[in-house]
Parts: C-alpha cells; structure tokens; sequence
C-alpha cells in the first residue's frame, strides 16, 4: 500500500499521541523512522517516495522557521537528470563482399554517454586511447604518433596489464571511458569502439551499458564490441592478432604505437535512448540575527542528502541474493544525515549568529552528487559567499564514541576548532584530510569551499534493505547533530571565515568505476586508525569472505604490497591480477595470520 504525504505525517503525529513517539525516544528517531518507512520505498531519486521524503524535510523548515532563499518562491529547487538509459538498437557493419553486419548487444552496445549518429570510415586502433597530460617525471600519449581525424577509433579498455604499478596508478586516472572518447573526440574521430582485449578481465564481453546520469552525450559517437568483431577486424592486420598487439603495449612503453587497420571501411550506428526527470535540491535559510550581517562570507552551509537506492535497481544495491528487489530505505545512508541536519538547524534557529545558516538537503548523491554539483554550477547563493560547509552522511551508527571528521585538509581552521568544541563533545575524533570523497563534500570543496565531513564509518548493511531504523544509534546521533550545531554556531560568529586550502590528491585511485579492474568484496572500517586496513565486513560470497576474512581483520600485506591504510589499499588493487591467486596477511585478534584470496573480475 502506498501512503499520500498527508496520510503518512497523520500516522506518524497519532504514533507520538499514543505513546508511539515516547518522550524518552531521543529527538533524531521520529525523524529517522520517517524517512526511512517502507511507505517512502528507498527515496529513489526522482520517485513519489522521494517527493514525500522533501514534504517532510519542508514541514520541517517551516516549522523551525526557515526562510526560501533569497529570490526563491520556495524551498524546492529543481534540476534535471538522467534517470535511465537503454541501447534502441545499435549495429555495425563491416564493409566487404559479403559485408560483415552485428546487431547484438554481445557484439555491439552503445556506451551510455554515447551521441546518436551513424558514422562510417576507416579504423585505426589507437592502443589504449589514453592521453595523460605530460609532467615532468611521466608522459603517455596513445595519439602521439597517429592521426585519427575523420577515422573511426579502436581502443583497449582498462590500462596497461603489466604495467609497474607507480606507473598503473597514474594511468588508472585517465582510463575512464568519458576520458578516452574526450580524447578521441578531441583529436578529430569520429566514434570510438572500445575492445576489452584478451589479456584483460572480462576478455572479449562488451562493457555493461552501465547508468549514466549526465544530461547530455559526450560529442562522439561511442560503442564497445566483442571479441567476434574485434577477430574480423585484426584479420586484416598482417602478421598480427589483438593479443599479440595488446601484449605489446601492455608493457606501457609510451614509445609503442598504435596502427590503422588497412583495407577496412566501417559503419557504426548508435541509438541511446535516455529518460529524462527531474529531482529537487531542498534549501532554506536561517537568517542572521545580529544587527550587522558579517560581510565576509556571509553564510555557513549546513547539508546532507535524502535520496537512496529505492529497490537497488541501478546497479549501486550490495543486497545479498535473498534480498533482491527490498526496499532500501537508508536509515544510516541518508536519513541519519537529514536528521542531523534538520536538529542543528532547530539549535541554530534559538542561537544568535552573524551569519546566515543554509540549510540544504542534496538529491541525486547516489547518482554522483548530482544535486549538491547542481547548487554548485547554477549558484542560487554565490559559493564566494560561504563561509564553510558541514556535511552530514551516515552518521547514524556511533560506535565506542569514534566520529570521524573527514576533508580537514581543506582548512588550516578545522583541526584546532574541532579539538576546542570536542573538549565538551567527548567524541573519539578521527581527522582525515581528504575532501575527495564519494558525498557531496566534494561538490562543495571543489568550489573552493572549506568543507568538513561528518561520519560514523561503513558497515556491512550499507547499501542492502537491512540498513534500517533499529539499527541507528540514536543517542549517538542526538550527540552528532549537536556537535554540528556547535561548529556551526561558532563558525556563524567568527570574525574572519575560515581560509580555503586545495588538498593535493592523492595519486592513488581516480577515475570513475570502470577504472577498478576487480573486485574483492572488502568493506573497509574508516573510523579508525590503524597500521594497515581495518575492515568492518565482508560481501557475502565475494572473495575475501571466500578468504575467510571477517569484520575485526587488518590487512597488513595485500600480494607484494604493504598495507598501512586505505591509499595503500587502493594502490594495491591496481596491480593484482584477476583470478590469479595472492597471499594476504592480516592481524585478528592480535595474532598475525595468512589466507589466499583470488580477486575476482568486476562486471
């Protein structure tokens, strides 16, 4: 049965007249129990559930006192997205007597950001299609020897196989499939085919047509094939196959070059089909109380997201076989961050601050940040004019009072503040610089924001329809909400605004998910610093369960590479190869052990 908004608030205001809402529940459950009911079926971006999520987050504002921005009609402000994307039919067909045609989605599949067209000319394999700007320690250029304009290119996914892993780390930044077609578009292609070559993970096999939010294509015409075209057309490439090519290059001798195909004339025609929708941002504000409104920076942004997964339909559910299809109703990931916010800004309200408060409620996190990368590019509130932003996701789970406070690298403010309001806190903290972090925190820090990350770490119902209400820690959230508050109220009154710093990234990671080559089923616990990965859970099924791997286990040695925190992890990860199995030693309960795990490849 779904509920209407108006019948959902009514059973949630007659559950606290009865005694369903007791006066000892903390503050943060009744709102938590909201927004992730069943009734609201996971807040998927764009759905009547999400709509009667930003109802509630509304009725809220108004009710603390909130005001729509500056020159808003209201706390709603839209944007469009993607909400879905198919391939309508796209074929391929090799010129000769008889010509060589393919149809099927195991031999030709437009990539999402696809532009539709028909193109038709001469092939030239490019190798890797990669183009990594050039410093002074490192440079590779797949174009560098070739001239591609008006041809079709042929490029391997992925990254050098045998590539030194220093070297892999910097590739794997420029290896994502947007990259390489910018690159060959860039260069005067007219499409690119992407070919997973036989020395790779998932050998021959088109790249999954995987959920694309941009609005837009990318200006080329884009198309992965499999191994049955890639075959036909090597056949006319003398003295050589696609493995014997790939082999070559997989040395990543930037000094190996790529070839055209001789004699060979093709025709690719994409047709992506993408569904349009619109979400909305949810923003209000508290306005200064003080006399003098402070000129410098004149706001401070509090946000979180309140979107979800709804049923895990777009590839981003860990639900285990069993749980298929369930609601996913986010009861750490993201109600726990509404909640926070939506209490901060009840103690905000009855503070006295020179500056104003914003309060924002993302839509699209799970996408990639759409809604927070929204409000950054149409700038309803000028980011020049933001003192600092809090960032609240998942913070529902408070364990031995460890909060960790991420992106500290972002200002030289942050950790001498944070040790000054924690004296009466009492929290565990665990500062981390990184800002570039999979939340809307990066949206705002890449605006040159000072930005800080409230997070109480992963655990193993992340992402699965048993992230729910009874789980949260309640008190512990109750705490975090008032720890914010307290920043916020401090940060709303300072003379000066805190100073931005750019955090360098790290030189580990990068790209975008069709960069990570495999999978092993780790869930690493960030809330807490130790030599080496500590990891709240296991996948089940996946290889480090298989390993015998649990929550509680540091992995300290992962095949050749030491492990002393997440970065050396990451690193790892690009140099190990697919079902070839590695030693990994790990630390459980004090003892140093030894397993075997086989990385499996990520489809």
């Amino acid at each position: 049965m779904t509920l209407s908004m108006p019948r959902l608030l009514a059973l949630v205001t007659l559950a606290a007249l009865a005694g369903g809402v007791s006066a000892q529940q903390h503050a943060s459950q009744p709102l938590v129990e909201t927004l992730a009911a069943d009734a609201l079926g996971g807040r998927l971006t764009g759905s009547e559930g999400e709509r009667m999520a930003a109802d509630v987050i509304v009725a809220e504002l108004e009710q603390m006192g909130a005001a729509p921005l500056p020159g808003q009609a209201g706390f709603r402000l839209p944007f469009g997205f993607t909400a879905g994307v198919d391939d309508a039919g796209s074929r391929l067909t090799l010129g000769g007597e008889p010509a060589t045609r393919w149809a099927e989605a195991s031999q030709v599949q437009a990539l999402s950001f696809s532009d539709n067209g028909s193109v038709t000319g001469p092939v030239m394999f490019a190798g890797y299609g990669l183009s990594v700007p050039e410093s002074g320690e490192f440079g590779y250029d797949s174009y560098a020897t070739l001239d591609v304009t008006d041809k079709i290119v042929l490029v391997l996914r992925y990254v050098p196989e045998d590539a030194d892993p220093d070297v892999r780390a910097i590739l794997s930044r420029y290896s994502g499939l947007r990259y390489k077609a910018l690159a060959a578009r860039e260069r005067g292609a007219k499409a690119i085919l992407v070919v997973t070559g036989p020395r790779s993970p998932n050998a021959g096999e088109t790249v999954p047509m995987t959920f694309d939010t941009a609005i837009s294509g990318s200006g080329i015409v884009a198309a992965s094939v499999g191994g049955d075209v890639a075959a036909a057309l090597f056949a006319h490439v003398p003295d050589t196959t696609l493995e014997q090519a790939q082999a070559a290059l997989d040395s990543a001798n930037p000094h190996v070059a790529g070839f055209e195909i001789p004699g060979v004339e093709l025709t690719i025609e994409t047709r992506v089909t993408r569904e349009q929708r619109q979400a909305n941002n949810i923003v209000g504000y508290l306005p200064a109380t003080a006399e003098a409104v402070a000129t410098d920076k004149a706001y401070v942004l509090l946000g979180a997201h309140y979107d979800h997964l709804g049923r895990g339909g777009n590839g981003s559910s860990l639900a285990r076989k069993e749980e298929a299809g369930g609601i996913h109703n986010g009861a750490d990931d993201n109600a726990s961050g509404v909640a926070a916010v939506l209490l901060a800004g009840r103690q905000l309200a009855r503070a006295a601050r020179a500056r104003h408060v914003l309060l924002a409620f993302w839509s699209g996190e799970e996408l990639g940040v759409l809604g927070s990368s929204d409000f950054v590019r149409s700038q309803p509130v000028a980011m020049d004019a933001i003192a600092a932003y809090l960032n609240f996701d998942m913070v529902g789970r408070l364990t031995d009072d460890k909060l960790v406070m991420q992106a500290v690298g972002s200002s030289a403010a942050w950790p001498a503040l944070l040790e000054q309001l924690n004296a009466d806190a009492g929290f565990d903290l665990q500062l981390q610089d990184d800002p570039y972090l999979p939340t809307d925190v990066s949206s705002l820090n890449q605006a040159g924001v000072p930005s800080l990350n409230f997070f109480t770490g992963s655990h193993a119902d992340y992402h699965r329809p048993t992230d729910d209400p009874e789980r949260i820690n309640y008190e512990g959230l109750d705490r975090i909400a008032a720890f914010g508050a307290a920043a916020a109220r401090r940060i709303a009154n300072m003379v000066d605004a805190p100073a931005f710093v750019q955090v360098a990234r790290s030189s580990a990671g990068g790209g975008d998910r069709d960069t990570l080559r495999v999978f092993t089923g780790t869930i690493p616990d960030y809330t807490t610093e130790v030599e080496g990965l500590l990891l709240s859970g296991v996948i089940e099924g996946g290889p480090a369960d298989q390993a015998a791997l649990t929550g509680g286990d540091v992995i300290v040695q992962f095949g050749s590479q030491t492990i002393a925190n997440i970065y050396d992890y990451t690193y790892a990860l690009d140099a190990v190869k697919v079902d070839e199995p590695l030693t990994v030693i790990y630390i459980r309960d004090g003892e140093r052990r030894e397993t075997t795990l086989t990385p499996r490849a990520r489809r």
